[in-house]
Parts: structure tokens; sequence; C-alpha cells
């Protein structure tokens, strides 16, 4: 009877985006190509990708580095409020500001958002069947990857805020059978030169 095996969840935001959001930038590009780089020694067996431009463009030029790796579009990767947390959850003297902020999202992601989160979570999270270990990409946005990070760190649901990450950068997940889930790593740059790190992040918090 086949049993189940660790799954390697590799997550990466997108490239650097046009101002308008609609491809990569020029530092995108070179962000995504980079990340392939680092990844083409990985034995990945699918990569997948969100459905809007600057995510799906990352995938491809990722995807461009490997012999036989799909690529897989999926609207759980997507870009979308995970959880909307109720005011009592919330630290009293952040409460404000934090549902200042969320507010300001459209109301589709606000309401689609939780369902797409706990279809993420069945669809990327956990062991594999079968006896061989399995090593998937998700390239997405910064909201799913902290969505994720936290699951695995069984914070409280709000805890995704305030998870961030950087263009390009990259976290791994371990979800080995009957162990606890493990953030291997998380936020790494080091395939990126300075000049192309931390992008994504206000120019302040640039290091």
């Amino acid at each position: 009877m086949s049993g189940t095996a660790t799954r390697y969840l590799y997550l990466a935001r997108h490239g650097e985006a046009t101002e308008d959001e609609s491809a990569l930038s020029h530092r995108g590009r070179s962000q995504a190509w980079l990340l392939g780089e680092r990844l083409r020694a990985s034995p990945l067996a699918v990569i997948h990708h969100g459905p809007l431009p600057r995510v799906a463009q990352t995938a491809r030029l990722i995807g461009d580095r490997f012999d036989g790796v799909s690529l897989h579009e999926s609207e759980t990767a997507g870009d979308y409020l995970p959880y909307l947390p109720r005011r009592d959850e919330l630290p009293a003297e952040s409460a404000d500001d934090i549902l200042g902020f969320l507010a300001q999202f459209p109301a589709e992601g606000r309401t689609r958002g939780p369902e797409l989160a706990r279809a993420a979570i069945e669809q990327f999270t956990g062991p594999v069947a079968g006896d061989t270990p399995r090593h998937e990409l998700v390239v997405t946005h910064a909201f799913l990857i902290g969505w994720l990070v936290r699951a695995a760190l069984d914070a409280p649901k709000w805890r995704w805020l305030g998870i961030n990450h950087a263009n390009a950068a990259l976290t791994v997940i371990r979800y080995a059978p009957g162990r606890p889930d493990s953030v291997l790593f998380f936020n790494d740059t080091g395939h990126l030169p300075p000049d192309l790190r931390w992008t994504g992040f206000p120019p302040e918090l640039h290091v």
C-alpha cells in the first residue's frame, strides 16, 4: 500500500513589476532569470503560478531554465487577501491601522480571498501521496507567501500580515509525514546582486 512522502514547497514572489503592474520591469526580468539559475539544480516536478502577467512572466522565465517541467496557472496562487481579521483578534495599538489597510482592497479580493486561501492550503501543503519526495514551486504574491508561512508555523490566522517578501526572493517549507511543518529558509535573496535585492519593500528598508 502506498504511503506518503515529503513535499518541499518552494515559494517565490514575482519579480519587480512596471509602474502599471502590466509586466515585469527590466530589473524584474533579471531577478526572475537569476532565480531560475538558482533553482535549476533543484528537482522541481511542477511550477505553479498565479494568473496576473507579472507572475506568469516570472514563472516562464524560471521555467526556461528547466527541461520538461510544466507550468500550471492556478487562481489559488493569485493575489488576494487570505484572511480578514476581526478587530478583537488584533493588537489594540495597531488594529485601526491594519483594518484601514485592508479596507483599501477591492471587494472581490476581500470576499473571495478566504475561500481561495483555504483552497491553497489544500492544494499546496502537506505530504504527498506515494513514496517519492516531491519538489514544487509556487510563483505568487507576498500575501499568499505570508499566509502559507503563517500556517506552517501554526501562528494565528491574522499573522499573515507583516510577513513580507522581497521580489524574486525564495522561501522553502518542508511537509514531512509525521513531523511538524518546517520553514527551511525564508525570503532568501542570496541569488540576487545587491542592487536587485529588497525590491518590493519600502526604500528605507533596503539593506
